[in-house]
């Protein structure tokens, strides 16, 4: 009887036994939205790319992503993960838009070594050796390597090792003696960077020549490069810095021409940022709040013309980066959690917004309305839940080339993930 009663505890116990020991599921229909999500990658770790770097491929086929040991290969059409270089201490850095070559960095002494792999063959070869400083892209026609330097990289946050402020646990206390906030204390940090007035260069590498030319070169803090996603020749960089400091978002030609301030401040606290291309290169697209904190826009700058175009944000769908379907119609949002700079009480959540135009009244026009910003709203659609995501990584949303899902990485079960959402709801 004593043995039976061991065996009822035992077998009690196991079924009793706490969820968490159970493998996640890879597919579920999130129960707050109705829609379906898949976690790709199968090593924890894992991780997609910063929002604005290119992930796929020409074809829309296949997709890669970081892993705890190099670099993985996704094929679209069923999610499945195959490895393409295993090598630690490597950064992906995007897939070309011309080949189908993915591009990645390996450290070498005060610069980097850039190589390119076939995605299909998994062939790597050697592009270039970068002596000093870091390579953040590739133009158009993947001819020229575009890439920062500074005289020196002090840690964000001292006694830390990261320089990125996605990736670095920021604190700090006030005047008062008290912790701040994870989101003032990475203000402090970033402005006493900005402040340190390091020599910066934004410069290009010919891959063909390996001639290096400096396309901007200032003590200013210059951050957040990138080229066009169909002109070979235009950048977009950033004066990194709090937002309500600096003047931050530029557009130059890589011979050093038509250098431009995307968006000009005009009330004290205004800020703008995490800038971005559409998909047609035609326009520059930010985050803009008027001002900081209080009122939040999705805005756009269209390169040929200089036409404005703002949409407006509430303050639970303000999100760390917006990004744009492949059609131009649509936009996501990965959200924010209570310590952001918007302060949203509910705000964890991948959105989708689709514009909405506001028309003249009865047809009647401004004189000087093509001179104006051009206004309109979102409709916005929650995609996924993200209540047990830690934002400290950032989801980078993206959408895949034939706009059916939003890929995005997240920490909701514990380890950093790649994730699938599908934008249609589950049936």
């Amino acid at each position: 009887m004593r043995l039976g009663r061991m065996a009822a505890i035992l077998a009690l116990a196991i079924i009793c036994a706490p969820a968490t020991q159970a493998a996640p599921a890879r597919e579920w229909i999130d129960q707050t939205t109705g829609h379906r999500i898949i976690r790709i990658s199968q090593a924890p770790g894992s991780t997609s790319l910063y929002f604005h770097q290119n992930s796929y491929t020409r074809q829309g086929d296949k997709m890669v992503i970081s892993t705890p040991d190099g670099i993985a290969v996704v094929r679209l059409a069923d999610w499945r993960v195959t490895p393409l270089v295993r090598q630690a201490g490597i950064k992906l850095l995007l897939v070309g838009r011309r080949t189908r070559t993915a591009y990645y960095t390996q450290p070498h002494g005060a610069g980097v070594i850039v190589h390119g792999v076939d995605i299909d063959s998994g062939k790597v070869r050697r592009i270039a050796t970068v002596a000093r400083g870091s390579i953040g892209s590739i133009n158009a026609d993947e001819t020229l390597l575009l890439g920062q330097w500074a005289e020196r990289e002090p840690p964000l946050q001292p006694g830390g090792d990261g320089n990125r402020p996605g990736e670095t646990a920021f604190a700090a206390t006030g005047a008062d003696g008290k912790p701040l906030s994870y989101a003032d204390a990475k203000e402090v940090r970033l402005n006493q960077r900005l402040e340190a007035k390091i020599p910066m260069e934004i410069f290009t590498i010919d891959i063909r020549t390996g001639a290096r030319k400096v396309v901007v070169a200032s003590t200013d803090w210059l951050n957040h490069v990138q080229f066009s996603p169909t002109d070979p020749t235009r950048i977009l960089y950033c004066h990194e810095g709090p937002w309500h400091k600096v003047d931050r978002i530029w557009t130059i030609r890589t011979d050093g021409s038509d250098k431009r301030l995307v968006h000009k401040r005009a009330m004290n606290m205004e800020i703008a940022g995490h800038e971005f291309f559409s998909p047609d290169g035609k326009w520059i697209w930010y985050d803009l709040q008027t001002p900081r904190g209080e009122v939040f826009w999705l805005a756009g700058y269209e390169l040929a013309t200089g036409k404005r175009r703002w949409f407006p944000v509430a303050r639970d769908q303000w999100s760390v980066h917006y990004n744009q379907s492949p059609d131009g119609q649509r936009f996501s949002g990965d959200g924010g959690d209570a310590q952001m700079v918007a302060r949203a009480t509910d705000g964890k959540y991948l959105t989708l917004f689709t514009p909405q135009p506001i028309p003249d009244v009865a047809g009647i026009h401004a004189d000087n309305a093509d001179a104006l910003i051009e206004a309109g709203t979102l409709r916005a659609d929650k995609i996924v839940d993200l209540a047990r995501h830690d934002y400290r990584l950032e989801p980078n949303v993206t959408f895949t080339p034939d706009g059916r899902w939003m890929i995005f990485r997240s920490n909701m079960e514990g380890a950093s993930h790649v994730y699938a959402a599908e934008v249609a709801p589950a049936k």
